[in-house]
């Protein structure tokens, strides 16, 4: 009996998006004909690029694939989806050392000036941002499409919702990253904290999100396991709440689509009000609940053990994203902000105390019976580290939010301390446990290259974050106290250069610690790409997670 032959067509979305893509593609190409300067031409020029080889490559992939688009499952078992996630693993290794080497530039800048160069792309405050959002969303959110991508999928039991789906968010994720990045070197930005990409930067960035919102949801929908895993409530509470902050501190009206610039449709206090209702709950959400879902599958993974208490995994999450939410007003003490508001922002705050040390007792708590593990297992060690860190910065964020403490701490290097104990320490080494952990899962590997060298990376890093943020601590506690001396006549005891003069051995010492941060992660890079290159021996798949129970 003679087998029929499947005939090769294009689905549905290789033609529409191929078709979306070229049309994108000469609509790039007029803007960049047309635009008002030649860096938002370059822009232009950049999606027309993009989107041209979008075409070009899901034309090739339509011929060189078979038939039939790839099962849901093979011999009963999903047919997991692991391309994307190994393509958002290694981008966020690029993005981390890049982020972390203009990060150690800006920090010597400030202890030598002169290395400013005098140049406009090369001065602190085009690099400042760009540091910012490369470690920020360019390493972290790679981290974060990575894993959410492979957990979702593995706690579901079935494959990634979507064909080119997946690919379209993690490779429009990284060309908005290109776009964002060499925007701040080239002068276009919103000024904006943590939100200077301007419009049609913001606009391409929404179409991603929503797109990877979808493909998240459509996968849970159709899980096979009847429960929803605690991580997929967490990045499900990020992936949201990131694209309604995205749209409300985004609004704004551009001047022409030929033109980069664009006006905020808030003004004044009104504008500083949504700017750090965004601001800290990119903090909340972005490199707080999306680490906390890495938090709660790969701790549990590696120490092959249950979450400690799942109840109180819940309720964490719970109590975490209602807080969060409402405590933005404590960036603006002592500014036009209505007292009203700024003593709610203060007092919420101070509520956060409770859900994010439940979070982090539960971390730790869930090595009960494993904590001999972390004698032998460095990749293990760094996640409970960054656990540690965790609670350590969510009880330095409550107090510092206290008006009294913020009337000296404001406007000082110990904010710098802070953000980065929690950035280095926490959002940096969970991020390092993920991939240690994914690497060889993804390229079936039995273990990363060398463990010896998942040590020196934790010991170099934690000396290099130990310099940092001790040096801000002081040094920031030191300008406030110099700032606010004043002599017997009532005068300011020091000039502000005085205190500029005062940092400077900190600043060195600061340096010191980025340079031995970056260091660690090279140390990674290394590592990584021997165990992807082969240089250990094959494993079999990873088992499932352990079993979603509570150790109670």
């Amino acid at each position: 009996m003679a087998h029929t032959v499947p005939t090769k067509q294009m689905t549905t979305s290789e033609m529409g998006l191929a078709i979306v893509a070229a049309v994108f593609a000469l609509f790039a190409l007029v803007v960049a004909a047309k635009a008002h300067t030649p860096e938002y031409a370059f822009h232009a020029a950049i999606f027309a690029i993009a989107a041209g080889a979008s075409v070009f490559a899901i034309a090739n992939r339509y011929f060189d694939r078979p038939a039939m688009l790839p099962p849901q499952e093979i011999d009963g078992r999903p047919n997991y989806n692991m391309g994307p996630v190994k393509f958002a693993t290694l981008a966020s290794l690029f993005w981390g050392i890049a982020g972390f080497t203009v990060g150690l530039v800006i920090a010597l800048q400030l202890a030598w000036p002169a290395l400013n160069l005098g140049l406009p792309w090369t001065s602190f405050g085009r690099l400042r941002p760009l540091h910012t959002s490369a470690v920020i969303f360019a390493f972290g959110g790679n981290v974060l499409l990575a894993t959410s991508f492979y957990v979702v999928q593995r706690t579901s039991r079935v494959r990634l919702a979507g064909d080119l789906a997946p690919w379209f968010v993690v490779l429009g994720y990284n060309l908005f990253i290109v776009v964002a990045g060499t925007g701040y070197v080239l002068g276009i930005t919103q000024g904006k904290e943590y939100a200077e990409p301007e419009w049609y930067a913001d606009l391409f960035l929404t179409v991603v999100w929503v797109v990877y919102l979808l493909v998240f949801l459509a996968t849970l929908m159709k899980r096979k396991e009847p429960h929803i895993y605690v991580a997929n409530w967490f990045y499900l509470a990020f992936i949201v709440t990131i694209a309604v902050l995205h749209l409300g501190n985004n609004a704004t009206v551009p001047v022409s689509v030929f033109s980069p610039k664009s006006y905020i449709v808030w003004a004044g206090v009104q504008d500083a009000m949504v700017q750090w209702w965004y601001g800290h709950n990119a903090v909340g959400f972005f490199l707080t609940a999306g680490f906390l879902a890495i938090m709660y599958y790969f701790i549990p993974k590696r120490a092959n053990r249950p979450v400690y208490s799942y109840r109180l995994s819940i309720i964490h999450f719970w109590a975490l994203i209602f807080l969060y939410i409402w405590a933005g007003p404590h960036h603006l003490h002592y500014t036009a902000l209505p007292d009203w508001a700024q003593t709610l922002g203060m007092t919420f705050s101070v509520m956060l105390w409770m859900p994010s040390w439940g979070g982090m007792i539960n971390g730790l708590m869930t090595l009960s019976g494993a904590w001999d593990k972390l004698r032998t297992d460095p990749v293990l060690r760094m996640m409970v580290v960054s656990v540690a860190f965790y609670g350590m910065s969510t009880f330095e964020g409550p107090l510092m939010s206290v008006k009294a403490v913020n009337s000296l701490s404001h406007y000082t290097d110990w904010t710098i301390g802070h953000v980065h104990s929690g950035a280095l320490g926490w959002v940096g080494y969970v991020s390092f446990g993920a991939i240690y952990c994914l690497v060889p899962w993804l390229w079936n590997r039995r273990e990363m290259y060398s463990l010896r060298l998942v040590n020196w990376h934790f010991w170099i890093s934690t000396l290099g974050i130990v310099l940092y943020i001790s040096a801000m601590w002081v040094s920031g506690i030191l300008q406030g106290l110099m700032w606010r001396a004043y002599t017997a006549l009532g005068f300011l005891e020091y000039s502000f250069i005085e205190t500029v003069e005062a940092m400077h051995p900190f600043y060195v010492i600061r340096a010191l610690g980025g340079l031995l941060f970056l260091a660690g992660a090279l140390i990674m890079v290394v590592n990584v790409w021997r165990t992807i290159a082969g240089a250990g021996e094959a494993a079999s798949e990873p088992a499932a997670i352990p079993a979603l129970v509570p150790a109670e």
